[in-house]
Parts: structure tokens; C-alpha cells; sequence
């Protein structure tokens, strides 16, 4: 009676297969830096990040001109500072976030509240928390925000330049002859890095020996008197800010501090080294440019 209808119908099927392929096709999907999938329908569109470290690595993913959010102290690149804040890392202002109606949180594993994080994962927005702890994880997290912001190409390029240039330090320090090291995170109370941090590593990499590095926590405290029985060969500071050296001046107290008595105090913008970014690679080059200072100097 209706002849037709097996043909309609298997018009239809194949519409509807058609329509799930698209859509799944258009998936994006990469795992956090808490071992979580995360999956959108279709690339960002509008990105909020919630640490200035996660701001660089949308940028430099060539994700950029998706953010809509950032928080305090967003400052690289230039165009950053012109966004939007939703708050400090530690202190979100969930309400003007939600406003800003964000197809994709870029969240701090240990430094946004998780309490906060999680109510927005309630309210149904995608987080996707990262904190790199190696120089393979800063090239891979460039490699992931630019999967799910569709601009894979250029966050491949990203990485790929970061570890081609740890190589080149890697290779061009290696047989250099070792170094001790004061790396100085903060100042009251004092506070280093072990071997573990990222700081550490790049210690490491430019052939310095981390006076502290068998510490363990990641970022330990540490008593005056410890460092001056540990006598430094180089003492490297960034600061309370990008230009403030005054860590570096307090030191010139001690005079037979081996530091101190061949000069070798030096300065590191904070930023470069404290951010784990593709900037985290300038900063390795002026470590390794500190140390062999220092070595020219026995």
C-alpha cells in the first residue's frame, strides 16, 4: 500500500547517521592535568582562564582571541591586561564569570578554590584544570588547549619550538662542570625549590646542583642559618616584581658567603621562571647564562 516507504525511511536513517557523524566529528576531546577527559561538542568559542600561567599558554596556543576572562595579574602578552577579571586565582568572582557565559574554563589544580571550580562544573560549564610539573607538560598543555580551541596547528608549532629549544640547552650544558644553586622563591618566609619543582629542573638542565634539591616538599621552607651552612656558589632571586632585586641586596650582609664574595647574586624576572609557559624557556636561557658567569669567575 505504501511502496515508498521503505526508500523514505532509509533516506531518513541515513540523514539522521549523517547529522551523529557530523556531530561527532566536530568533537573535541583531551585529558586534564587530573586525569580527566574532557570533551566539547564543538572547539571553544569563548575561554575564561583563571591563572596568568593558563592565560600565556592560551595565547601562545594561539587561542587568544577566545578569551573572554582572565584574573589578576594577566599581564603577558600585552593584549591580556585588556581583558576582563573575574578575580584573583584564589578568590573568583563566580558571578561576573557566569555573566561572561564561558563554553570552557581553563582552570589551577592547586591554585584556584575547588569548591568554586566544582560549582561551576554544577552549573554545567566545562573545566579543564592543568598545572605542568615538567617541561614535556608545558609542551603538551600548549598541544591540548589548542585541540579543544581548534587551533591545533599553531599550538603544535608552539610546542614544538619549546622542546626544541630545552634541547638545544640541554645539549649545548651538558658536560658543564656543576655548579651549587640558591634558588630563592620568596623571601619571609625564606623559600626554595626542590629537584622536583620546575625551577629545579631547570637548575638541571643548565648544570647547576640545587643546594636544596633533596627536600621534600616542592617548595620548602627554610631557616637563614641552612643556606649559609649550604654556602651557595650562586644565588638566583626574582623578587616582588620584574625590576625588584632588593632579595638579592639583603644577602650582601654576609660577606664570606661564597655568593656573595665572588658577586654572583643574580636576577631573574620572576615571571620567566615561576610561570610554567613557553616563556619558562627564555628564563632557562639566563639561568644557564648566570652559571656560566659564575664559572668564569673560579
Amino acid at each position: 500500500m505504501f511502496p515508498r516507504l521503505p526508500v523514505m525511511l532509509g533516506v531518513l536513517l541515513a540523514v539522521l547517521f549523517g547529522l551523529v557523524g557530523r556531530v561527532l566529528a566536530d568533537e573535541v576531546c583531551a585529558i586534564d592535568d587530573g586525569g580527566r577527559e574532557v570533551c566539547l561538542a564543538a572547539p571553544a568559542q569563548r575561554i575564561a582562564s583563571l591563572s596568568p600561567g593558563a592565560t600565556e599558554l592560551l595565547f601562545a596556543s594561539g587561542a587568544g582571541d577566545r578569551l573572554v576572562a582572565v584574573v589578576d595579574h594577566s599581564d603577558f602578552p600585552p593584549e591580556a591586561v585588556k581583558l576582563p577579571s573575574v578575580g584573583s586565582h584564589d578568590r573568583l568572582d563566580l558571578e561576573r564569570l557566569v555573566t561572561l557565559q564561558p563554553d570552557l574554563v581553563i582552570a589551577w589544580v592547586t591554585g584556584n578554590p575547588a569548591e568554586q571550580v566544582e560549582r561551576l562544573e554544577r552549573l554545567g560549564v566545562p573545566v579543564f584544570r592543568i598545572e605542568p610539573r615538567d617541561f614535556e607538560g608545558i609542551a603538551t598543555a600548549l598541544e591540548r588547549l589548542a585541540r579543544l580551541a581548534g587551533s591545533e596547528a599553531q599550538g603544535r608549532q608552539a610546542a614544538e619550538r619549546f622542546r626544541q629549544g630545552l634541547a638545544e640547552l640541554a645539549a649545548r650544558h651538558a658536560d658543564a662542570p656543576p655548579v651549587p644553586v640558591f634558588y630563592q622563591v620568596w623571601d619571609s618566609p625564606l623559600m626554595t625549590v626542590n629537584d622536583e619543582h620546575l625551577i629545579g629542573k631547570v637548575v638541571t638542565l643548565c648544570g647547576g646542583v640545587n643546594v636544596f634539591g633533596d627536600l621534600s616538599r616542592l617548595v620548602p621552607r627554610i631557616g637563614e642559618e641552612a643556606l649559609l651552612a649550604a654556602d651557595p656558589e650562586v644565588l638566583l632571586a626574582g623578587g616582588r616584581g620584574e625590576e625588584n632585586r632588593s632579595w638579592l641586596d639583603y644577602w650582601r650582609r654576609y660577606p664570606d658567603l661564597t655568593a656573595v664574595a665572588r658577586d654572583n647574586l643574580f636576577f631573574v624576572p620572576p615571571s620567566l621562571l615561576q610561570r610554567p609557559t613557553p616563556r619558562l624557556l627564555e628564563g632557562s636561557r639566563l639561568l644557564c647564562e648566570k652559571l656560566e658567569v659564575a664559572r668564569g669567575r673560579r
